[in-house]
């Protein structure tokens, strides 16, 4: 991973100053408080809070920088974000980055909606498919900082693209608004049947668990 810059730095770092690559080893102990919400590995037990296992770094550092900055707003993100440096984010990163997410399940009585719509979209409704972004098995693009959705709470889901069908956006840069835009143009039943989907989403892997129930 190239080494990044202040671009990713959050506000009021020195703007001279370059930011290693996230150190996963440092990145642990760093990441023992988010445990509590989030899981030590990054699996939370609590579908309201979100899975971070196997979430790029790149992505993690962008939310922790946009809460440090008050563009994402939560109370608890926001003071848990507000001591954090810029290499403590990409530490951060870089640990749960390493982790692996538990394979969800999905609603057998949603997938065929959820699926559609993941991997085609509706073009008469102008809802493109989620895999162009986030990939056909939900990994993301760490580059682009698009991320991970594979295994992720379907409550935590639900909850995020209710929040931006109703206008809430994560800042006012171009990529913070492709989210709410694609968002208002679904309805109820069809964010419910992505959620759904998208936990039950994952890799074919001799480990996991079935995708529906």
């Amino acid at each position: 991973m190239p080494t990044t810059e202040t671009a990713t730095a959050a506000p009021g770092a020195d703007a001279t100053a370059a930011v290693k690559p996230g150190d996963a080893t440092a990145g642990q102990g760093k990441a023992a408080a988010c445990g509590a919400c989030h899981g030590m590995d990054g699996n939370s037990t609590d579908a309201q809070n979100p899975r971070l296992a196997g979430q790029s770094e790149q992505y993690i550092v962008r939310q922790l920088t946009d809460f440090k900055a008050g563009k994402r707003q939560n109370p608890i993100m926001m003071g848990m974000a507000a001591p954090l440096t810029p290499q403590d984010m990409h530490d951060i990163g870089a640990y749960f980055a390493k982790q692996k997410p538990l394979p969800g399940v999905a609603d057998k009585a949603l997938v065929d909606q959820g699926q559609t719509l993941y991997r085609e979209g509706d073009t008469a409704r102008g809802i493109p498919a989620c895999m162009a972004c986030h990939g056909p098995d939900g990994r993301g693009n760490p580059g682009a900082m698009y991320p991970q959705l594979t295994s992720q709470h379907a409550k935590y889901i639900e909850a995020t693209l209710k929040s931006w069908h109703d206008g809430t956006a994560w800042g006012d840069d171009a990529h913070a608004k492709i989210m709410p835009s694609i968002a208002q143009k679904l309805d109820d039943k069809d964010i419910a049947a992505l959620a759904s989907y998208i936990e039950g989403l994952h890799t074919n892997e001799a480990t996991d668990a079935p995708a529906t129930r």
